[in-house]
């Protein structure tokens, strides 16, 4: 990883674990002692521990993860992942029926959050702290499956010597992110682990295949209850015979009349009936549905005053925007580009004109056409978030920004040039 140029390794786990252990021994240790490597780790493995090195985390001192013994119930409900624990479960029993590895679920945070097994394999994870409520993200562990999973957004396998800590060596795992089907936001991974000896090449593919069934079963629950509410809400939009909506709990929409179709609107936290300020709509009255609620725009012009504003990015693979303002306060998560443009904006509170927010996003200051379509919608969507001429965030907003614990892991799916230069600023400071 450093110096010259060093080939790919010889050998592929699949092929001949032992050698292949033998072989990225090795290169851990050439690597981390800062000599030529014989060989090269895999991208993903050599781009998680450059993450590590540049954080100055040290492989030969290892501290407990940081456990939330309290609130497990609490962060499990919150998770979206308790309705896809059985058929994870189902999915890869096979996988530890033998007793010689751990079934793992995090959320997207890396936090433990179920885990199952024989009792002399947890006894074993138990001494790496790999227990519930315990955080194994990167930054807390070092390379692994379920961190390295997150910050790639793709499923991961680290095997022996990859893993960044070095009292990890003696284990395997292979990690999958699940996405809400949505939204594409990554809500958790799965994993197994287990020691090295039980390395096999198919293991990442079942477990991403499992991540992939998870989705599939959520994107059919969630289609379900939307076509509950619809029908009870047809009827009521009938009989209004004005704008109105049906949303389910999350402001996900079941039925429409009179307005224009939208697949999400924005519900403040704590949504009772009576007069909400939504972005989309502006001022409505709402009133309980069935599962949802029935949303109705009114006449009036009031808008809010938005007060606090934060560009929540401290989970790779996902972002989402926190509004605070006199109507109450709303959490809604968006799209990679948007996150692209609103951390760009918050980290300059002058504002970006339309063609240097083109050189930003596409490194083309000629792409204004596409950046002004961008910045349309986003307006629309948060009205009296951003002013223009030049885009900023408007007057009287406090703008906050919540970064990864490594903030040269900010937003890792992310090609914007702009936000590239804020990766590599970070990995040198």
């Amino acid at each position: 990883m450093q110096g010259a140029y060093v080939p790919e390794p010889a050998v592929a786990v699949g092929e001949d674990p032992r050698s292949y252990a033998r072989l990225m021994s090795a290169v851990y240790d050439a690597t981390m002692s800062g000599h030529r490597a014989p060989a090269r780790p895999r991208d993903v493995i050599g781009e998680s521990w450059r993450r590590m090195m540049s954080a100055g985390v040290n492989p030969d001192c290892r501290t407990p993860p940081v456990v939330e013994s309290g609130g497990i119930e609490a962060l499990r409900r919150a998770s979206g992942l308790m309705a896809v624990l059985e058929e994870v479960s189902r999915g890869l029993e096979s996988i530890i029926a033998d007793g010689t590895n751990i079934l793992v679920v995090a959320d997207a945070h890396g936090r433990v959050l179920w885990r199952s097994g024989s009792p002399a394999v947890l006894n074993n994870a138990d001494r790496l702290g790999f227990i519930e409520g315990a955080h194994w993200g990167e930054g807390e562990v070092g390379t692994n499956a379920i961190g390295t999973a997150l910050v790639s957004n793709r499923a991961v396998q680290v095997f022996s010597a990859e893993h960044f800590m070095r009292t990890h060596h003696s284990w395997t795992c292979a990690g999958a992110p699940i996405r809400d089907p949505r939204t594409g936001q990554v809500i958790g991974v799965v994993d197994v682990s287990g020691p090295a000896a039980t390395v096999h090449p198919t293991t990442v593919a079942l477990v991403d295949a499992v991540a992939r069934l998870a989705e599939s079963h959520l994107r059919e629950q969630h289609d379900r209850t939307l076509n509950r509410l619809r029908t009870v809400a047809a009827p009521i939009l009938a009989r209004i015979g004005k704008p109105a909506l049906a949303v389910d709990a999350e402001g996900w929409v079941a039925a429409v009349d009179s307005l224009p179709l939208h697949n999400r609107i924005l519900l403040p936290d704590h949504v009772a009936p009576g007069r909400v300020w939504i972005p989309t709509f502006g001022v409505c009255d709402v009133d309980v549905l069935p599962g949802g609620w029935l949303v109705r725009p009114t006449d009036s012009q009031d808008a809010p005053a938005l007060t606090r504003v934060s560009l929540d990015v401290s989970v790779p693979g996902s972002a989402a925007l926190d509004i605070a303002g006199e109507f109450g306060r709303w959490r809604h998560d968006i799209s990679l580009r948007h996150a692209e443009i609103l951390l760009i904006l918050a980290r300059d509170p002058l504002g970006r004109s339309a063609p240097e927010l083109a050189a930003d996003l596409y490194g083309d200051r000629s792409r204004v056409v596409t950046v002004r379509a961008e910045l349309s919608r986003l307006r629309k969507q948060f009205a009296g978030l951003l002013a223009a001429q030049p885009y900023r965030f408007a007057g009287g907003i406090d703008v906050t920004v919540r970064y990864p614990a490594d903030a040269s892991a900010v937003l890792p799916a992310s090609t914007a040039p702009a936000v590239r230069a804020i990766r590599i600023q970070a990995s040198v400071s």
